[in-house]
């Protein structure tokens, strides 16, 4: 569902990192914003200027312009506030990674973008709420338990002093790293086990589907023949087991024993184009 974007009064939140990687894009974004609406420029220099920037912003539309990161931080904050629902955000994705953006229909041109947030329409999006209110945009995976490497030296400074020097002196070689344990973990949609402790696993991925539903997809640990992936839908997803790490959106988060995500569905509005 998607309305049209109504407030020609903007609160532009420039991220400091897309003002150090990309400069020009941002100058070319903050000069389209404001010959199509009267724009307020706030350029914070960290986490907690950009929260209160926002929760300061008054009857204006906020517009992030900043990465996948920057746009995580601005449903983050809001959604801490309770102020979601009658908020919709607008991007402008300056910087490397943009691909949470482009997936939820951002442009990820400057120009494009900047026109899609004075032009565009506010579309309702999913959100994936877990149990320490951490939110999740895109694709959530639980990657395989990389091995931690062998230490001799614990306890043994003048060991580590030596290292160093070998290793400043003598050129690096290729070594080999350990493969990736296969994890164990119980994961539970919606109340049922899709997988328990007893079966190896080597992914998890929980991605944002239709009508409040996250399609969660498990692949087990192929023994000989490849072991068919375990799929359901559903609005609750549990992973539990030993301590383990996820990616979602353009972070790692953990470790964590366990760890619960409920869809809110249509929680957040962002612009997109109209045609989207």
């Amino acid at each position: 569902m998607a309305t049209s974007a109504t407030s020609d009064q903007l609160l532009v939140v420039i991220d400091p990192i897309a003002r150090r990687t990309d400069g020009e894009s941002v100058r070319i974004a903050k000069d389209v914003l404001s010959a199509g609406a009267h724009a307020k420029v706030c350029l914070p220099e960290g986490p907690e200027e950009f929260a209160r920037a926002l929760a300061r912003r008054g009857s204006r539309r906020p517009v992030v312009i900043g990465d996948d990161r920057a746009l995580v931080r601005a449903v983050s904050v809001l959604h801490r506030r309770r102020e979601l629902a009658g908020c919709a955000l607008s991007m402008v994705p300056v910087g490397a990674a943009l691909s949470v953006a482009g997936a939820l229909g951002v442009p990820t041109g400057a120009v494009a973008a900047a026109r899609a947030v004075l032009d565009g329409v506010v579309r309702r999006q999913d959100l994936l709420v877990d149990d320490s209110d951490g939110v999740v945009l895109g694709t959530l995976r639980i990657p395989p338990v990389a091995p931690r490497p062998p230490s001799l030296d614990v306890g043994r400074p003048w060991l580590r002093t030596a290292q160093s020097l070998v290793r400043t002196l003598v050129p690096a070689r290729e070594t080999a790293l350990p493969a990736p344990r296969a994890a164990r973990l119980r994961v539970e949609v919606d109340g049922e086990t899709l997988v328990d402790l007893d079966q190896p696993v080597e992914a998890v991925s929980v991605t944002p589907g239709a009508a409040g539903l996250v399609q969660v997809e498990v692949r087990p640990l192929s023994v000989g023949a490849e072991a068919s992936p375990v799929r359901a839908l559903g609005r609750t997803v549990s992973v539990s087991g030993a301590d383990f790490r996820y990616r979602a959106d353009a972070g790692v988060c953990g470790p964590v024993r366990r760890r619960t995500w409920t869809v809110w569905e249509g929680a957040w509005g962002l612009t997109v184009p109209g045609s989207s």
